[in-house]
């Protein structure tokens, strides 16, 4: 045992004797130069978040580091390395692996992993073939993260951690949004309390008008607007027309006298 760390030691030594150190010097010269690029050209609460209490570093966030592959002139290609979908338990689990490449060459790695389990997901009643989703895309947004902190050696001006992209979930909710998604929204509150957004177009069209214009969670005007607007073009090749609220014959959609809430 003892040998062994002598002998890594010296391993060490000969690696830092080899060194050509004002080339070292230079290096560090130019990551300096280019943090400071990157703190001046992103922009606080879009593309990096505010420390959380307790925390001496802002958090990097998914626009910002694209935008740090970006001035890298960086590609990113993703996979998964493993995954867990029961949907009889309404329990899913991603881990994804970002590389980022320059002409072919693969330049570094970086890992992300997201599970329903978390307490952002649990606490939050979501569609169960919606939560899949957003792990997913979750899981690989924080290996993106992890692989620009990597590249731009920038994990001593910001970090990543969880807690603080809690005031981001909502827009990360709208931003993974597909329109299977939209269909498959259960509604947690109203008359049409646990049903799809999809179940509820085909029976009652006039509530789904009124989430895309009034209901609180953006994310579900959001999805109400997606689903209307594929109706409509569906519709418009047919002859038929689904346009905005303003124009609909208020007679024929069957409105609640009082608030659907």
């Amino acid at each position: 045992m003892a040998n062994e760390m002598v002998n890594q030691e010296v391993n060490t030594l000969a690696v830092i004797e080899g060194l050509k150190l004002d080339r070292v010097q230079q290096s560090m010269n130019t990551i300096q130069q280019f943090q400071k690029v990157v703190q001046g050209s992103l922009v606080e609460g879009h593309d990096y978040g505010a420390s959380f209490f307790g925390a001496n570093k802002p958090s990097l966030l998914k626009p910002g580091a694209e935008k740090i592959l970006m001035l890298l002139g960086l590609s990113s290609e993703y996979e998964i390395i493993e995954k867990i979908q029961d949907y009889e338990e309404g329990f899913f689990a991603y881990t994804i692996r970002c590389i980022l490449t320059k002409g072919g060459q693969v330049i570094t790695q970086g890992l992300g992993h997201c599970n329903s389990k978390e307490k952002k997901y649990t606490s939050d009643k979501q569609d169960i073939f919606m939560l899949g989703n957003t792990c997913l895309k979750m899981a690989k947004k924080r290996a993106q993260v992890d692989a620009a902190l990597t590249v731009g050696s920038l994990s001593d001006i910001f970090t990543q951690d969880l807690e603080d992209m809690v005031q981001f979930e909502q827009s990360e909710r709208i931003e993974t949004l597909t329109i299977d998604d939209a269909e498959n929204m259960k509604i947690n509150f109203g008359k049409h309390r646990g049903k799809t957004i999809k179940e509820i177009y085909s029976t009652d069209e006039g509530y789904i008008r009124w989430l895309a214009e009034r209901a609180k969670q953006e994310v579900v005007k959001k999805a109400a607007s997606m689903v209307l607007n594929r109706a409509k073009k569906e519709s418009s090749g047919k002859g038929s027309k689904v346009d905005g609220i303003e124009e609909v014959n208020e007679e024929e959609l069957p409105w609640d006298e009082e608030v659907p809430f």
